[in-house]
């Protein structure tokens, strides 16, 4: 069987302590307000904001602004091309797609990786609440989704904590783990997100193939993204502690851990793991933050968000 997790507390989530996180969300700036500004706005060039509603002014334009704000008519008057400027945007909705399969059922360290997942996705949909935005999801993994319309009521953010619940309570080492359920739930958010949106993606690291990264360059084309795959310690590193037993289903399988090659060997492929996501956050030009569960939700983003900080040090 695979390493003992720990007991009783991170094991399963409960409403109540999703809904307890509301009293942390103005520990963890995620977005700005007229006092303090998001370190993560205009991070790569992609915001964590969608294009604002409120004219501000035009400017002279600069590499890296959006084509789609260009003033034709000033650009024609001083023939050199001028861009139009945005108040932040006071309300857009944010769609946070969180996954509650068996993959994320295990955890070696203060939490199950399902438990961080929906610890994480309420922080962000309270923090998204208090900057006055609207808020909606889409629960996925193993053979159902469930999707919640974003909007600027609690009542909306509370369906979905519900359903993340419920999900998560539903999860065992025996739930049968479909195939491709990311990248439908890709594809549902493009059916459904709006230019302008911000998608949150909540999923085991493990999750990142080849179909679900073509979903997500073509999500990142119409709406902002911010990337937080979760890891557990023991996908990147095996400790050498002789013979380990694996069962699922009626698989077996025993590896011998005191194997420097074989340690080394899966070490590897969980350094692959964490640089496909690296690339991939490159190239689409927006946020990662990656996740474990041997630390506090909060810490980790506030430690994500000080590294952004202009003039900081990873």
């Amino acid at each position: 069987m695979p390493p003992a997790a720990p007991a009783g507390a991170g094991v399963r989530t409960s409403l109540s302590e999703l809904i307890d996180l509301r009293h942390r969300v103005r520990e963890v700036p995620l977005f700005s307000t007229p006092h303090r500004r998001s370190p993560l706005v205009g991070l790569h060039h992609s915001k964590l904001r969608g294009r604002g509603v409120d004219f501000d002014q035009v400017r002279v334009y600069q590499a890296g602004d959006d084509v789609r704000t260009i003033d034709w008519r000033v650009t024609a008057r001083t023939q050199e091309p001028h861009t139009k400027l945005f108040h932040e945007e006071r309300e857009r909705p944010i769609y946070l797609l969180v996954e509650q399969s068996r993959r994320l059922f295990f955890g070696s360290g203060r939490a199950f990786k399902s438990v961080l997942a929906a610890e994480t996705a309420s922080l962000i949909g309270w923090a998204a609440l208090l900057h006055n935005d609207r808020v909606g999801g889409l629960v996925f993994g193993n053979a159902e989704h469930h999707e919640i319309k974003p909007r600027r009521n609690k009542q909306s953010l509370l369906q979905l904590l519900d359903r993340l619940v419920r999900a998560n309570r539903q999860l065992d080492a025996d739930t049968p783990l479909e195939p491709d359920t990311f990248g439908l739930a890709l594809r549902r958010a493009r059916e459904v997100l709006r230019p302008g949106s911000l998608a949150v993606i909540l999923c085991d690291e493990r999750t990142l193939g080849d179909a679900a990264e073509q979903q997500l360059s073509l999500l990142a084309r119409h709406v902002d993204l911010l990337l937080l795959p979760i890891s557990d310690p023991l996908d990147h590193a095996l400790p050498a502690a002789g013979l380990l037993r694996f069962a699922q289903g009626g698989a077996r399988l025993e590896l011998d851990t005191h194997d420097a090659a074989l340690r080394q060997a899966y070490r590897q492929q969980g350094e692959a793991r964490s640089a496909r996501w690296q690339r991939l956050a490159d190239r689409l030009r927006v946020p990662l933050m990656p996740l474990d569960t041997q630390r506090d939700p909060v810490e980790q983003l506030r430690d994500h968000l000080r590294v952004q900080q202009p003039g900081a040090r990873p």
